[in-house]
């Protein structure tokens, strides 16, 4: 098998008749917690091999459901823990996912998008797809990162591309003159009634493209900004969470256009109201105590704990104990609205709304505070 060849076994489709049938049942997978210790252990396990050949010392987080070619720990969404000794620094690399990277031990660099990034603990920063992505440990620690991705969906959908070795320096992309009259339809998009159109070939494999860079949300910046939410008091509805939010997404409101990453502080003894969404949640707690309700079970969790936290579709809400909490929580919203498919139901008193194509929720926050 090459790039160009391939051998194929000989497959034939088969009909499945559904006449008057419900459609399947899904089957959410169910809340897993990833303790600190466990966490801690496979930090340390990693830490005491010899570097292999790329640099990368990598274990995936995988939920026990998952199919063993694109093990996720939700369906969408990959999680790996990554680790690199002082003065290490792991090859260039490139795949057609789009990442979310949060460092939760030690500090250094990260090349991401063209820009080199230097991190500490809880900073977050994003990886465009299919930019070349390194990182360099220069301090004096472990450095461990959490790796967010959406290479499950790709591998689960065969389309994942990954290139180790890739170049540094992102190679010049050839500019065609408009002009072209090989290049260009001379009938260009029409309408043929009723609101629809036509578009040609020459335009559909050249959409409009937007720029994706590489974003830093520095943990020091953002607490800053944390702490005015939780002066908010008892009576607030809504969740005390800002969107590390990348404008290049526009309407889907992401941090890539798979993901959103949020960081939330839930004051001591803050109960959140039962909710549900189609997109899944995955939490890391760095901060405090507390538990979550999922579908009538009840989880413990304490800072440094990793919780697939929502199943998609999956009623839920959380809890603080004695302490205030930091969680940082990714959700595959921004594909699901893409797709319009993220129904949101931001009260069980209150009907769902399909989000991004319906007029969503509100809170009693003033506008402007």
């Amino acid at each position: 098998m090459s790039n160009y060849k391939m051998g194929f076994e000989t497959a034939e489709a088969v009909f499945s008749d559904r006449s008057g049938s419900a459609p399947p049942v899904n089957q959410p997978w169910a809340p897993v917690i990833i303790t600190r210790e466990q966490i801690d252990a496979e930090v340390e396990r990693l830490a005491a091999l010899d570097a292999p050949a790329n640099g990368r010392r990598q274990s995936l987080i995988a939920h026990p459901n998952a199919l063993p070619w694109a093990a996720g720990l939700a369906p969408g969404i990959q999680v790996t823990l990554c680790v690199l000794r002082p003065g290490e620094r792991t090859s260039a690399f490139r795949h057609n996912a789009t990442d979310v990277n949060f460092c939760i031990r030690g500090s250094g660099k990260a090349l991401a998008g063209g820009r080199e990034i230097a991190f500490g603990r809880y900073d977050t920063w994003n990886t465009p797809s299919f930019t070349t992505q390194y990182r360099i440990n220069d301090g004096d620690d472990l450095q461990v990162c959490l790796h967010y991705s959406n290479a499950a969906l790709l591998q689960f959908m065969q389309v994942y591309i990954a290139e180790e070795d890739a170049p540094v320096e992102e190679a010049p992309v050839e500019a065609h003159h408009d002009d072209d009259p090989r290049r260009k339809s001379p009938f260009g998009v029409f309408d043929i009634g009723d609101g629809a159109a036509l578009m040609p070939y020459e335009l559909l494999i050249n959409p409009p493209s937007v720029h994706s860079p590489a974003l830093y949300w520095p943990w020091e910046r953002v607490r800053a900004e944390l702490a005015k939410l939780e002066e908010l008091g008892q009576d607030y509805v809504g969740r005390r969470l800002y969107l590390l939010y990348n404008p290049m997404t526009g309407r889907t409101n992401g941090t890539t256009p798979n993901f959103f990453a949020t960081i939330t502080i839930r004051p001591p003894n803050i109960v959140d109201r039962p909710h549900r969404h189609v997109s899944a949640a995955i939490n890391y707690y760095f901060h405090g105590t507390g538990r979550s309700s999922v579908a009538g079970n009840v989880y413990e969790w304490k800072a440094g704990d990793l919780m697939l936290s929502a199943p998609g579709w999956a009623v839920h809400n959380h809890a603080s104990y004695g302490e205030p909490v930091y969680e940082l929580t990714i959700q595959d919203q921004p594909l699901n609205i893409a797709m319009e498919s993220l129904l949101w139901q931001e009260s069980m008193k209150e009907a769902p709304a399909l989000l991004g194509a319906q007029t969503g929720f509100q809170t009693n926050r003033v506008a402007g505070n």
